[in-house]
């Protein structure tokens, strides 16, 4: 290659040598600074898309997660008061057992039951969390729904139209296992034994319906039985006047075996509703555990997209920086080499 005063060769060989080691060195430099490989869509498109959907379905997910959260604290809420609320329910059975001991002062009994009976609404209408409560309710409030839903999961999928997500919702049946109901008159409830609307449907401890029908008593009402077999154990309201409570102060031992009958089968049902419950918070446990193991995916498989190996970038770095000094070195020989030229002319 011949020499030139206007043109040195060697020297832009060596120029672009040396840029394109201080780009490598830039970009690896990058990668070391924010630890990630694909940075941008500049970086890689299609990773850079693909992780940014991603990292979008985890807020998603975390969301879901909170919500899931919330669900659980109310189905605990609801499983803490039944509980507490079938503790007290035995202990109402026991002291009608007790009346059914012969000379027993009733009256003194009663002032217990109606203790127990203030508990009952207690612990019914203190089980509540965020404004929501499971086991005292109004069935003829506007805001009431038999079935409450909790969000349990979030997932895209490609459809007919591109990406479509989706929020899938947890039920939760109310109406299987509230308590005490506001609405007395019946009219947008149902009767947790039968099913059907009517002044019954007061919850599991307002409405209570023997298991045999009040034959004996000519179908006349008889203490605070109806006539046809239903016995409240608790209302809503101390002053509500839907059907008596169960008052034993001049009550025969007819009755107090029909009573005793009720808060037992009151008891079996609240125990059938405990295990709903019980059962649905587990499954929102599972759910919950669930989401959080596929947040932990999605971030690795993030990290697997777009992080940087900062073992490989730290020797990729240390290589560069002595080709740095190499194209240094280089460029400076390139440029000198033409001062040679002027020993030719003295």
């Amino acid at each position: 290659m011949a020499n030139s005063i206007n043109t040195n060769f060697a020297a832009q060989t060596a120029l672009q040598s040396l840029n394109s080691i201080n780009k490598n060195m830039l970009t690896t430099q990058n990668r070391i600074s924010t630890g990630l490989r694909v940075a941008s869509a500049e970086d890689s498109a299609a990773y850079w898309s693909m992780a940014t959907s991603m990292r979008a379905d985890n807020k998603s997910l975390s969301a879901v997660n909170d919500a899931l959260g919330i669900g659980a604290a109310m189905i605990d809420t609801a499983y803490t008061g039944m509980n507490a609320a079938i503790d007290v329910v035995k202990e109402m059975g026991s002291l009608l057992v007790a009346a059914r001991q012969p000379g027993v002062n009733k009256a003194d009994i009663q002032t217990e039951i109606d203790e127990l009976q203030n508990q009952l609404r207690t612990i019914s209408k203190s089980a509540s969390i965020a404004g929501e409560n499971w086991l005292a309710v109004d069935t003829g409030g506007a805001s009431y729904q038999a079935s409450e839903s909790v969000v349990a999961s979030f997932s895209r999928s490609t459809g007919e139209f591109g990406s479509q997500v989706s929020v899938g919702t947890m039920s939760v049946s109310v109406s299987t296992f509230f308590l005490l109901d506001a609405n007395t008159d019946g009219a947008a409830g149902s009767d947790p034994d039968t099913g059907s609307a009517g002044p019954e449907a007061l919850g599991i401890l307002g409405s209570t319906r023997l298991t045999r029908a009040d034959s004996d008593a000519g179908g006349v009402a008889r203490g605070s039985i109806d006539a046809a077999g239903t016995i409240v154990l608790v209302n809503y309201d101390v002053d509500t006047a839907a059907t008596a409570e169960i008052d034993i102060t001049n009550a025969t031992d007819e009755e107090l075996e029909d009573y005793i009958q009720a808060v037992d089968a009151a008891l079996t049902e609240m125990t059938g509703a405990a295990t709903i419950v019980g059962s649905t918070k587990k499954r929102i446990d599972i759910q919950k555990s669930f989401v959080g193991n596929l947040m932990d995916a999605l971030d690795r498989s993030i990290s697997t997209l777009v992080d940087a190996d900062m073992n490989a970038e730290s020797t990729r770095l240390q290589a560069l920086q002595v080709q740095q000094q190499l194209g240094i070195q280089a460029l400076s020989i390139a440029n000198s080499s033409s001062q040679n030229i002027l020993s030719l002319f003295r």
